[in-house]
């Protein structure tokens, strides 16, 4: 029989334990665990060690097991203990042939049946004594489910407000379940901030997010910005809400476009269609074709397109470069996404685009950054080269880093959290005279 017996418990106290594990408890010549925790058995007559710091009675443990004969150490904890729980590190201080665990229902088992919610597809996390940055990962996620064990710094309060800074794709419906399985047992279902702000959070809580798909119905324009729509007013991939062209980066990306009235644009790779629609009604006039690879990004155009009341977007459900070979001539192209095939849509948009035309290219890795430049280098050397027609088609281009970070709340402090950097690569096509320089370009010199 093992020594050590780590047995979890739930607010019930000794009612929460099976028979067979009263019984185990009751054999104990050492008992060990919190002060609430020991307080559950008044009346027991073994030798108690009240922790209140974990190294301090790891070693007493230690001791006790080495001066004791016969020793049956019982170690009380909440929940199961090898659950976010004070099991892992026994198992890293203790002979794990010594121990033997005895689990309780954990806090978010009993959560999660309190509110009828399945489970098995929940991100489980703690921000007990941790940082907030796991939290933050999987809400930029949008992971449908996620369940948070909290402390007096990281409180519901807290995550709350970092809900509301973090600007998410996804809403949340929010629990705070307090006290479960005892007497005191609540559920606070949180509609707003004040919610929280109004009552006294118990210090045993969980906090449940469930994700909720947000509402494809027009927006009221009037409520709209010129320019720099929220990242949060499209609708997104379910899976992967965070996969767009962000705010920051559309604003200088549809700068660098210079975009005018009239114009044919291209938009290649375009997602869920933000920076097309963005520039759609910059100018009404222009007409933008927004060519999209998958289904679904498809659809989203589409269902942006109604929710932004735009109705100078043609999508183009199709692969570039095939999809572009039947589309106007374009004056603008911007290249959100190519698919890995990126030289080839390069040589077709020099094939199709007008004169005087602008490319913008996001590039969010060194090598799709190596492969643009690469080939506007080599169309520029063929350009020249003595075999060149005398007047050919050459490029002028310049590039631009942008590294954008937004800053976060953390508990009562406020830190930076960057977006990923990408690199805009602008480039005019001109028609260039290789017996002498006559040409001329609407972007700025490399």
């Amino acid at each position: 029989m093992t020594p050590i017996h780590v047995v979890g418990i739930g607010l019930e106290g000794q009612a929460s334990l099976s028979s067979t594990v009263q019984a185990l408890v009751a054999g104990a010549t050492l008992l060990v665990g919190s002060e609430r925790h020991l307080s559950y058995f008044p009346d027991h007559g073994a030798e108690r060690l009240c922790v209140q710091d974990f190294v301090a009675a790891i070693a007493a443990v230690h001791t006790y097991l080495a001066q004791t004969a016969q020793p049956t150490v019982v170690i009380l904890t909440s929940g199961d203990p090898l659950f976010f729980g004070l099991g892992r590190l026994l198992l890293a201080e203790l002979p794990p042939e010594q121990l033997t665990f005895h689990p309780q229902l954990s806090s978010m088992q009993l959560a999660f049946s309190r509110l009828k919610l399945p489970w098995q597809d929940a991100a489980l996390l703690s921000v007990h004594g941790r940082s907030l940055d796991e939290l933050i990962r999987v809400l930029q996620q949008g992971a449908a489910k996620i369940a948070v064990l909290t402390d007096r710094h990281n409180s519901p309060t807290a995550i709350a407000h970092l809900l509301t800074a973090l600007n998410l794709f996804a809403v949340y419906q929010m629990w705070v379940c307090e006290n479960l399985g005892g007497a005191a047992e609540r559920i606070l279902t949180v509609h707003s901030l004040t919610d929280l702000d109004q009552v006294e959070v118990a210090a045993l809580n969980v906090v449940i997010l469930a994700r909720h798909p947000p509402a494809a119905t027009p927006l009221e324009l009037s409520e709209l910005p010129i320019l720099g729509l929220a990242d949060t007013a499209f609708l997104s991939f379910p899976d992967r809400p965070g996969l767009m062209t962000k705010r920051e980066i559309r604003t200088f990306a549809i700068a660098e476009l210079a975009i005018q009235p009239q114009q044919v644009i291209w938009d290649i790779g375009a997602g869920t269609g933000s920076v097309a629609i963005e520039m759609a009604r910059l100018c009404p006039t222009a007409h933008i074709y927004a060519i999209e690879k998958t289904a679904i990004g498809f659809s989203l155009i589409q269902q942006n397109c109604q929710r932004f009341q735009v109705e100078n977007i043609t999508p183009i459900h199709g692969t570039a470069p095939d999809a572009l070979a039947t589309l106007p001539a374009p004056d603008r192209v911007f290249v959100g996404g190519s698919g890995g095939q990126l030289p080839a849509i390069l040589a077709l948009c020099e094939t199709q685009l007008r004169p005087q035309g602008r490319l913008v290219l996001a590039l969010a890795t060194l090598e799709h950054f190596h492969t643009a430049l690469t080939w506007l280098q080599t169309q520029n050397q063929l350009a020249t080269a003595e075999t060149a027609p005398k007047v050919a088609r050459q490029w002028q281009y310049h590039s631009l880093q942008v590294q954008v970070s937004r800053s976060l709340p953390v508990a009562t402090l406020t830190r930076w959290s960057p977006l990923n950097p990408v690199t805009l690569v602008v480039a005019d096509l001109v028609i260039a005279d290789r017996l002498g320089p006559n040409s001329r370009s609407p972007g700025r010199s490399p």
